[in-house]
């Protein structure tokens, strides 16, 4: 990086920058670890002389030793082969009508919320506002060390539960939405995609406006026709740069569907999923008549479901961690 014209190529200094977070993401926890165990040696020396004087300092220093390898074990859990790579995230409502549309809304902003929380960069790819209330779907990249490594624990089905604000009696609804995650590849992972499977569709962006927003055709759309995996792009302002965005997430996918045909993990999630409604879901978050987020799948569960909504998922995020390290266990 301190060579010269390093950012000369800007795709590939970024690149090598976001190579550089992955490896300090591993180096400066250890490293962290490393010169608290020298404070707590030299605590150690000037107590054997003045024992009260040191006595705190020893119980800080064991208290953060113990905080720092908490982190370096939820470290050890992120790593499997493309945990270090960014996210692309796709939400869509389910079951439920205006209710779902609105609560894949909440949930974006809940991703946002816990990757502003982890200080990883947003990209929205993709927005289409629903005619009355929230979204129809969206996509977004959420860049930073290990992204998908902790996001993948979202992939799946979220139902929530309240006093639907769209109904004039006041009743209870339940809605559902669907996340969808996968590792943005590199190109140094090479999928072959056919000319002829896919169609392309051109359409105007659907932004706030602007001097250059819906004047032009720029927004591209993607269909694989194989599979049936649809993708979009509409930020740029380039038609030529919203089609290498989209054809990126559409490698990613199609790489994710090829891991889970072989691992049999993910098979139901693309083709023969289930419906996004009952039955199906991986957590559920209740507004009313109490207040519960509970994951189905690992039994994790709070009562601060505001907290949960924006953006505090760690301790799901660990519990699914350690469910799958778990199941690796021979």
């Amino acid at each position: 990086m301190t060579q010269q014209g390093f950012w000369d190529v800007p795709e590939r200094a970024q690149a090598i920058v976001q190579k550089k977070k992955a490896c300090m993401a591993v180096v400066e926890p250890i490293d962290a670890v490393a010169r608290l165990i020298e404070d707590g040696q030299v605590f150690l020396e000037l107590g054997a002389e003045e024992p009260a004087a040191v006595e705190q300092d020893l119980v800080d220093t064991t208290r953060r030793i113990a905080e720092r390898l908490d982190q370096l074990e939820f470290q050890l859990m992120l790593g499997a082969e493309h945990d270090p790579m960014n996210a692309i995230v796709t939400l869509q409502p389910g079951a439920g009508g205006i209710d779902a549309s609105d609560w894949a809304e909440m949930l974006l902003r809940m991703y946002i919320k816990w990757a502003a929380k982890n200080g990883f960069s947003v990209e929205e790819t993709d927005f289409q506002k629903a005619e009355e209330a929230g979204i129809k779907n969206a996509t977004v990249v959420i860049r930073g060390p290990y992204a998908y490594g902790r996001l993948k624990a979202e992939q799946g089905v979220h139902r929530l539960v309240r006093i639907s604000p769209f109904d004039q009696q006041g009743r209870r609804q339940t809605s559902f939405a669907s996340v969808e995650v996968v590792p943005e590849l590199d190109d140094s992972i090479e999928v072959e995609i056919r000319k002829e499977d896919l169609k392309v569709d051109t359409f105007r962006s659907s932004g706030a406006g602007g001097q250059h927003v819906n004047k032009t055709e720029s927004a591209i759309r993607i269909t694989h026709l194989p599979t049936g995996i649809i993708v979009a792009c509409q930020t740029e302002r380039s038609q030529h740069k919203n089609r290498e965005s989209a054809m990126r997430t559409l490698k990613s996918k199609l790489y994710q569907l090829e891991l889970a045909k072989r691992e049999a993990e993910l098979a139901k999630f693309y083709g023969e999923r289930g419906s996004i409604s009952w039955g199906n879901q991986i957590r559920s978050y209740v507004l009313q008549p109490y207040q519960m987020c509970k994951d189905l799948r690992t039994d994790v569960e709070t009562s601060d479901v505001h907290g949960v909504l924006d953006g505090d998922l760690d301790r799901f995020i660990e519990g699914y961690l350690k469910m799958r390290k778990d199941e690796r266990k021979p």
